[in-house]
């Protein structure tokens, strides 16, 4: 099916919108496009459930994606597989038409994406395009930069803190140990005194001890 979303200006526009496929072919549509006009597109696929008859995410299912510029004999400008959910996009260098397809493709084992009961086809494609100036888009994504650059900061503020209280842990501890080789030293010092004094004292009284003895045998 082509499908036609015409511009509704040359500021930044979203467009979101869904349609189903059935797997069997791509799903295009075309976007007339300025020059310098940049896209960015956020997709999300969901396959049919057969069993509870609801769309729901699968992992196995892919997506491949193709924009072909349709003014220069269809030069491809993207061509890109993804997940079941992504981003992707591009500049229009020239003004003119561009194709945007889906090919969607399923490894999950699940054939109710296939089946052509299913009036809907096996696969709901969920788009939202934001076109517009690069300026203005990128200035989107500046905001959401400054926002995560923010958060680094304040986890790098974080960090310097938890090494603050670490060099302080560090140096209690040096001081701790610091303080403890002092008081070793000084009851080393002072067992050491100790054992002079009393080696001074037993001397002492064995001179004493003697002297008497000498007397006490001439008298």
């Amino acid at each position: 099916m082509r499908a036609i979303l015409p511009l509704l200006s040359l500021s930044t526009v979203a467009q979101a919108l869904y349609f189903f496929i059935d797997g069997t072919q791509p799903k295009c549509f075309y976007e007339e496009l300025p020059k310098d006009t940049l896209v960015v597109g956020h997709y999300n696929l969901d396959e049919y459930d057969e069993n509870s008859r609801t769309w729901s995410k699968h992992d196995g299912l892919s997506v491949y994606i193709s924009v072909d510029e349709v003014f220069d004999n269809d030069h491809r400008v993207v061509s890109q597989r993804g997940s079941s959910s992504g981003r992707f996009t591009f500049t229009a260098h020239e003004a003119g038409d561009h194709r945007i397809c889906f090919t969607p493709s399923s490894n999950s084992g699940r054939q109710g994406w296939l089946n052509a009961a299913n009036p809907n086809g096996g696969v709901k494609l969920t788009l939202d395009l934001a076109i517009g100036e690069s300026s203005e888009i990128e200035s989107t994504d500046k905001s959401k930069l400054q926002d995560i650059s923010q958060r680094v900061k304040d986890l790098n503020a974080r960090l310097q803190d938890i090494r603050r209280e670490q060099i302080f842990q560090r140096e209690r501890e040096a001081e701790f140990r610091d303080q403890s080789e002092s008081t070793n030293a000084r009851v080393l010092h002072w067992m050491i005194i100790q054992l002079i004094v009393l080696g001074v004292t037993c001397a002492w009284q064995l001179s004493h001890l003697r002297n008497f003895f000498i007397k006490q045998k001439l008298t």
